[in-house]
This record gives structure tokens, sequence and C-alpha cells, in this order.
């Protein structure tokens, strides 16, 4: 799982597409949801995104990026409920 995290407009221009675009692939589950960065700021992972270009570039249909899409959301949930998370969340926080 990528670390880098984009904001919206970097997304955009990854994607080469409008705001509006961009919300309306969101609800049409066409592109995965913003995951939250702070109280008033979202953002995508990045391989997220390159993962969805990927899959356009290689031609895959609306229904086939629907399914890629609801993977990578629960890539999300997996990866929260992984080792590697339990393992960083219980070490100390270093001040």
């Amino acid at each position: 799982m990528s670390s880098n995290i984009l904001r919206l407009h970097q997304v955009l221009n990854k994607r080469g597409s409008s705001r509006s675009s961009h919300y309306l692939d969101i609800q049409q589950g066409l592109f995965t949801k913003p995951v939250s960065i702070g109280r008033r700021a979202v953002g995508w992972p990045e391989n997220e995104v390159d993962t969805i270009n990927a899959a356009r570039i290689a031609g895959l249909c609306e229904d086939e990026i629907r399914v890629l899409v609801k993977s990578l959301e629960l890539g999300r949930k997996d990866w929260k409920q992984s080792s590697s998370f339990k393992t960083l969340v219980q070490q100390p926080i270093s001040e």
C-alpha cells in the first residue's frame, strides 16, 4: 500500500478530469472514495489513483472498474486488520 496521499488537485491532474466528473465517478462507483487526512481535509492513496488510471488505459469496461474500485476500498480495511497495522499501533509513541 502506498504511503503517498494525493490531494484533489493532484488527483485531477493525474486523471485529466474535472472536479465534477471526478465526484460523479465516485458516486457511480468508478473511483474510490477519499480518505480523511484531517478534520477538513481528504485525499486519495496514490497507488489507487495509479491503479484506476492503468485500468482505464488497459481498456477495462465500467463494470470491471467498479469491481476494481470495490477491491481497492476493501483493501484499505484488510490492511487495517493486518499484522502490520496492529504492530504499528502497538508501538509506543516517542516524544
